[in-house]
């Protein structure tokens, strides 16, 4: 149970977190709409409180001390929860388009065939996909969710498995041939083709104690010209099987090597309450399991 005496007063807490999001004093007073010197005295107040330093003031600019930097990171995190909800209660942003963020290849080879299919059981919502490497950071009034591959380990997250997937190494027969490839090592003949922003062909290969030598070339393209280029013999490729099932069952790759394993794609959230056109489009996501 929360000891509500011990917490500092709120004022200061929003001062100190607006300093510290801002950079200065004046900026902070700014978006709080009070002067600078309101935003020094309440986080001198704050530290007096606390009986530690927050802000170092020993240079011209601004610097946090330890404790002000983990002291920062805490608020932002609370504020930031405590804004979506309010949002999502409110309905303040009930316009915005839904936000995901994603991967090229996943977006091209299962969310996209499956879009028409939400389209047209909620025509009211808006979409904004995001298909990319990078992992953005999840905040209110951004990416209201994201559909990543991993294990699920991802701390402070609400993370909801979506599609099983286990990792696949796979190449076109005309790269490969009738070649007996049964080592991982002997994949170091050939080009590799990966994602852009990713470093899945060595990663694979260290994975399973190649450190010696590197592959023959490593392209890096977005996630759908990699599957187009494995198609056409470019390159192996490391990805999950659901994005390369019908290319193996129509005989289009040959799977070389198969990691079983509790990897899969998750739906990935930030804790709290989700605004109700995101909760809509999660419901339809957990709908397509089957």
């Amino acid at each position: 149970m929360t000891d509500w005496l011990t917490l500092p007063p709120l004022t200061a807490l929003r001062a100190f977190a607006a300093l510290s999001e801002t950079g200065s004093a004046q900026a902070a007073g700014a978006a709080l709409n009070v002067s600078h010197a309101a935003i020094s005295q309440q986080v001198k107040a704050l530290e007096t409180r606390m009986g530690v330093p927050l802000v170092d003031r020993s240079g011209r600019k601004l610097q946090l001390t330890t404790e002000g930097r983990e002291l920062a990171d805490a608020l932002k995190t609370g504020f930031d929860t405590i804004a979506r909800s309010i949002d999502a209660l409110t309905g303040a942003d009930a316009d915005r388009a839904v936000q995901v963020s994603t991967t090229q290849l996943f977006a091209s080879t299962w969310l996209m065939p499956r879009l028409m299919d939400f389209q047209t059981r909620h025509p009211g919502v808006d979409l904004m996909i995001n298909p990319s490497a990078e992992l953005h950071e999840l905040t209110p009034g951004g990416y209201d969710l994201a559909i990543r591959f991993g294990d699920g380990n991802w701390p402070g997250l609400e993370v909801e498995m979506l599609v099983p997937s286990d990792i696949v190494i796979t190449a076109a027969p005309s790269l490969v041939g009738d070649c007996e490839i049964t080592r991982p090592e002997h994949l170091l003949a050939y080009p590799w083709l990966e994602e852009l922003g990713t470093s899945e062909s060595m990663d694979w290969l260290r994975k399973h104690g190649v450190t010696e030598g590197r592959a023959k070339s490593v392209t890096q393209v977005p996630g759908n010209l990699m599957l187009d280029g494995a198609r056409a013999g470019q390159g192996v490729i490391s990805t999950a099987i659901s994005s390369v099932e019908a290319e193996l069952e129509a005989g289009r790759l040959k799977l070389l090597f198969r990691d079983a394993g509790e990897t899969g794609y998750h739906i990935v959230t930030r804790p709290g309450v989700l605004r109700p056109k995101a909760r809509q489009f999660v419901t339809w996501l957990r709908r397509q399991k089957a």
